[in-house]
């Protein structure tokens, strides 16, 4: 059903309706989830939430800017307080056109002079509007309207004026014959005196709506039973939100804490709830081009055996390389790729692990655990693209960027210049390829992993893997199934077993593994003297 169409069901009901303030998106979608069928866009609110004063000093076309926004967050109906019409007979034409625009239901007008100053701010001394030239305001909004539903109602400001019943059922009579869908009797005295004599009078010629701010102790029951069609409860949301404010704000600044605060309001997700963020969620799912997020997982839960004092009270990962620790560098070095959903797994010393914006995960027997216990652990982190890395190796951009760009489920980095290592006889995990790496190509591609370990003879190896492999969500997935069938294969050994070891495991289940072959530029912290080289490196 049209808006336009629910609001004048409201005002031509047999019962009474009721409609609450509103002043911008988020009030007004507050107000239709209380189940209130319609919505009374307050003047008085929309220009005190702007900080000005209900004098038309928000011009028409910013509160015609704050209606639309509330338009477009509720599906209920909306009745604008449009003060006079903001103008003459011409600005009240446009007003009109611009709400059908917007999927505005209604227009309220009152009959006092442009600019227009609040009923309640000495209303008595405020001067009428000309009939004959309301009733001609009123007649331009009716011709101007292509939906036959939508409704101008007639706000009479007698009462307010301090005139008497007389003149406002003049006023009603002429606005009623001029076209208008309901006349609004304003009154602000304490009771309901002049809306039961007007009702008593009026023998029900059109729908009549009353604003009780002022006689609210007034039993609901009274209006229904004089004949009233809406009742509008016209700032109490508004009202509301300025005492809630007040007291937070001053709380805040005597307590200099929001703790004892948290607790009295609402979270931030229910912001995030009424701006109805899960429906952009949803809609950048079905229209933007899919984004995969790679993650880190880094494994450091080791001590490093080497090192001497230097690890008594941090982990290997700690150690400072060129001013900064291994593990801070080698967290840099992925977020320049925009992977900042890290994990590291710790072990020894793990306070000690304290960069920022990292998850941990404990390996609590670090000290009689492999590095594929190590991961395992982290097994609920490895969830789509994930790039796994020792804990205690440095490395170029260039070769992260090469293993994020293969396509390949399970990419291994492998050095083809392994041999050039200043430790000739430290053990490696030496890499065979079904092809052989060539001076003029070392960042091919594709190449299929053949074997893997520290007993492949140096003469017929390809390369080393520097201990840092890129996995896809396939690869992801495969890599967690295929360790929980490790496990089971394996049993006892499988706290102890090594990458390598898992990795061969792989293979004889004849599941593809590949190689990213490229050249230096990597270091592996092992000892006092890797820690030494990289100084001089500069890594």
């Amino acid at each position: 059903m049209r808006k336009t169409t629910q609001l004048k069901k409201l005002l031509q009901s047999n019962r009474l309706d009721f409609i609450l303030e509103a002043h911008d998106g988020l009030s007004a979608k507050i107000v239709e989830e209380a189940s209130f069928k319609g919505i009374w866009a307050s003047g008085l609110s929309i220009s005190a939430a702007m900080g000005v004063r209900d004098s038309n000093e928000a011009s028409w076309t910013q509160v015609m800017e704050v209606v639309e926004f509330m338009s477009d967050n509720t599906t209920i109906p909306i009745l604008l307080d449009g003060d006079t019409g903001f103008g003459n007979f011409n600005n009240m034409r446009r007003l009109v056109k611009k709400l059908e625009q917007r999927n505005v239901a209604g227009v309220c007008i009152e009959d006092k002079l442009f600019p227009k100053t609040n009923s309640f701010i000495g209303g008595e001394n405020q001067p009428l509007a000309d009939i004959r030239e309301f009733c001609g305001k009123i007649k331009a909004g009716k011709d101007t309207q292509i939906d036959p539903d939508f409704c101008v109602v007639a706000r009479i400001e007698a009462f307010i004026a301090g005139w008497g019943l007389e003149e406002a059922m003049k006023r009603a009579t002429a606005y009623y014959e001029a076209g208008a869908d309901a006349i609004l009797v304003h009154s602000k005295i304490s009771t309901p005196d002049h809306i039961l004599s007007f009702m008593k009078h009026w023998k029900e010629k059109c729908p009549v709506v009353i604003v009780p701010t002022m006689y609210c102790k007034t039993p609901t029951e009274t209006f229904e039973k004089a004949g009233v069609s809406l009742v509008i409860w016209a700032n109490h949301t508004l009202r509301s939100s300025i005492a809630s404010m007040q007291d937070v704000a001053k709380r805040i600044c005597e307590e200099k804490s929001v703790a004892n605060i948290e607790r009295e309001i609402v979270p931030v997700k229910e912001i995030f709830r009424l701006q109805n963020v899960a429906e952009l969620k949803e809609a950048e799912r079905r229209y933007l081009p899919e984004v995969e997020v790679v993650k880190g997982i880094i494994l450091a839960a080791s001590k490093g055996k080497n090192f001497g004092d230097l690890t008594d009270k941090k982990p290997k990962c700690m150690l400072e390389v060129f001013g900064k620790s291994i593990l801070s560098t080698l967290v840099q070095t992925m977020n320049s790729f925009n992977i900042k959903d890290i994990t590291v797994v710790t072990g020894y010393k793990s306070k000690a692990v304290d960069l920022p914006n990292i998850n941990k995960v404990l390996n609590k027997d670090y000290d009689r655990t492999g590095i594929l216990y190590s991961l395992s652990l982290a097994s609920d982190k490895l969830d789509g693209e994930t790039v796994i890395s020792f804990g205690d190796i440095l490395f170029e951009e260039y070769i992260l960027q090469g293993i994020l760009e293969d396509d390949a489920d399970i990419v291994l980095a492998v050095d083809t210049s392994w041999w050039q290592g200043k430790k000739k006889t430290r053990v490696i995990d030496a890499v065979i390829g079904e092809e052989t790496p060539s001076d003029s190509y070392l960042s091919k591609r594709g190449v299929r992993l053949k074997g893997i370990g520290s007993n492949i003879d140096h003469n017929k190896a390809h390369g080393e893997w520097i201990g840092l492999v890129k996995v896809s969500s396939r690869g992801a997935e495969i890599i967690k199934r295929e360790s929980k069938a490790y496990e089971r294969t394996c049993k006892g050994s499988f706290k102890t077993a090594s990458m390598v070891d898992f990795i061969n495991y792989l293979l004889s289940k004849k599941i593809e593994v590949k190689i990213f072959y490229f050249r230096g530029h990597w270091l592996d912290i092992d000892s006092l003297e890797d820690l030494s080289y990289g100084y001089k490196q500069g890594l």
